[in-house]
């Protein structure tokens, strides 16, 4: 698989989003080389600012100099604050807001991209914010 994934990422101008595993374990195997940037996806907690630090210094160490955040899960004003004061300048590309429907429509097993409008816009404007960059 790795091997695939480094042919895929290595010889394509192609754009690859890879949902990878939770924690920083494949930063250390190396399976990262050759990655524009890393995605981060934070919530309003000091473990997720720490997770976002850890990546950011390992992707350092691998080349990797872009790492971006995502905000998830944010209920008000404090959240995007405490994130927004953790983050250097420049890494946010937005945030999720925390949505019922959302915890409702994995239950349902349906998409919360089909059910939720605002999380549709939410996410269609750190997809623009990601292009300009």
């Amino acid at each position: 698989m790795e091997r695939q994934l480094s042919h895929l990422i290595l010889q394509n101008k192609d754009v690859v989003v890879m949902d990878m595993e939770a924690g920083i374990e494949h930063l250390g195997r190396g399976t990262a080389q050759g990655v524009d940037a890393f995605i981060v996806v934070v919530e309003p907690g000091e473990r997720s600012i720490q997770t976002y630090r850890k990546v950011k210094q390992l992707g350092s160490d691998i080349g990797v100099k872009k790492v971006f955040v995502v905000g998830n899960k944010i209920r008000n004003k404090e959240d995007e604050t405490f994130i927004n004061y953790n983050l250097e300048n420049g890494d946010l590309l937005g945030f999720v807001y925390y949505s019922q429907d959302i915890v409702d429509s994995d239950r349902s097993n349906q998409s919360p991209y089909d059910i939720n409008s605002n999380a549709k816009n939410q996410i269609r404007a750190i997809k623009d914010r990601l292009i300009q960059l």
